[in-house]
């Protein structure tokens, strides 16, 4: 599972866009938090994720936390 680094995150949207670790901006929806549990993150927060479709259509699936 690739891990990135949450680059922004819109609190009332539940969605924001992080970075992975190959420096590539991905965004992820309030559906990506939903399915993944999660309420709130934080910008610089580490964590995994999952990725569907591909080249410029790939968005983020689901979130894990790796560090608080």
């Amino acid at each position: 599972m690739p891990q990135g680094t949450i680059r922004s995150f819109d609190a009332a949207g539940r969605s924001g866009v992080l970075l992975d670790d190959d420096l590539v901006e991905l965004a992820f929806d309030a559906d990506a938090m939903r399915a993944s549990g999660l309420r709130e993150l934080r910008i610089g927060q580490r964590v995994r994720f999952t990725v569907t479709g591909e080249g410029d259509a790939r968005t983020v699936a689901t979130l894990n936390i790796v560090s608080l």
